[in-house]
């Protein structure tokens, strides 16, 4: 046993010997292969340096959407291009849901997320947020097409952040503007109906800010609520009868419904001044248009920067549109004989 050991021992310092021999012999060739590969590497860092796709890995976001409406769309339309810029391309998953309006779905579906693990819920709408927020307190979830996130959270002194795992961005359009314009288009109207969803506590938080915008302005103000869909047709009928303006708010159940509001506003020669541009579309003459596919998008931005670069969510303040746009619907404006002054801008059919 001693000697096979000795030899196997000898055999092995041979083997040795031959590779040191040989590689000796092409030390200057490793040496530039090894520069060239070091050059090669420094480049490829680079590169890396000035992508946005982070470490490579794969993420999965949860997306909530209330229900199917033009600007809600355009909003998870901007939150998903932003993140595939940002992740990179397959670097990025999207598990898009839409509650259909339904608050329990839309708690079943927050539900459903948690128990997936998905690293990042976006909520585009209040109810998604609002049962989102009571679905986890640890993942982080960012909203979209929410008008005032204290509202919507029950947050008495909301500064800009949330203290919690939420942010997002805001569709909040200047209330005392939109207020402006009503008096501008509509000079003769002495009483305005205020229009919205009682379920949307949002719409609730702008009507209450338009009625102190028209009082400062020396105009009068009714709100009118519906409970849902069902009600709405009854609710504007009244509503005509005792005003000569409606203002409807950023509602999502309004933005779903206005072929009907419109069936009975404009056959009555009552104007509507709309809190965005899916809803003018549909009802208004006029609105203070903001981008809702620009608010997802910077959604998506925040995305990357709580899963790629560690941002804390819990301190990341709620983002506003970052500007705001005269448009007017032009049928509608002709079909009432109301002339736009030249700072507006038509919507486009």
């Amino acid at each position: 046993m001693k000697l096979k050991k000795i030899l196997a021992m000898m055999m092995t310092a041979a083997v040795v010997f031959s590779a040191a021999a040989c590689g000796s012999g092409d030390t200057e060739g490793d040496s530039s292969t090894a520069e060239s590969t070091d050059a090669s590497d420094t480049e490829e860092t680079a590169d890396s340096s000035d992508s946005d796709t982070g470490s490579g890995e794969t993420y999965t976001i949860g997306i909530c959407q209330q229900l199917e409406h033009d600007a809600l769309d355009l909003a998870t339309k901007g939150f998903q291009e932003a993140c595939e810029e940002k992740f990179g391309e397959g670097n990025v998953q999207f598990d898009v849901q839409n509650a259909q309006g339904e608050q329990a779905m839309c708690a079943t579906i927050a539900n459903n997320f948690v128990s997936a693990d998905v690293d990042l819920i976006m909520a585009n709408g209040t109810l998604p947020l609002q049962t989102a927020a009571s679905a986890t307190s640890d993942i982080p979830i960012l909203g979209t097409s929410i008008t005032d996130y204290g509202t919507a959270l029950g947050i008495d002194d909301f500064s800009g952040t949330t203290g919690v795992n939420i942010s997002g961005t805001s569709d909040l359009a200047p209330i005392d503007e939109q207020a402006a314009m009503l008096k501008e288009l509509v000079p003769d109207a002495k009483t305005v109906g205020i229009i919205y969803c009682s379920a949307e506590s949002n719409s609730k938080y702008q009507a209450e800010l338009f009625a102190a915008a028209l009082e400062e302005l020396g105009i009068a103000s009714k709100e009118y609520t519906a409970a849902d869909s069902n009600e709405i047709q009854n609710v504007v009928t009244n509503a005509i009868s005792e005003c000569e303006a409606l203002y409807v708010p950023t509602d999502n159940t309004m933005a779903s419904n206005t072929e009907i509001i419109n069936n009975i506003c404009l056959p009555a020669k009552v104007p509507v001044i709309a809190g965005e541009q899916g809803i003018c579309s549909g009802c208004g003459v006029a609105t203070l248009s903001i981008s809702y596919y620009d608010l997802g998008y910077k959604a998506g931005e925040m995305a990357y920067d709580i899963l790629a670069n560690g941002a804390d969510v819990t301190a990341m303040a709620v983002e506003y549109a970052p500007q705001v746009t005269k448009m007017y619907n032009p049928a509608i404006c002709e079909e009432l004989g109301i002339e736009i002054p030249d700072d507006y801008e038509a919507i486009e059919e």
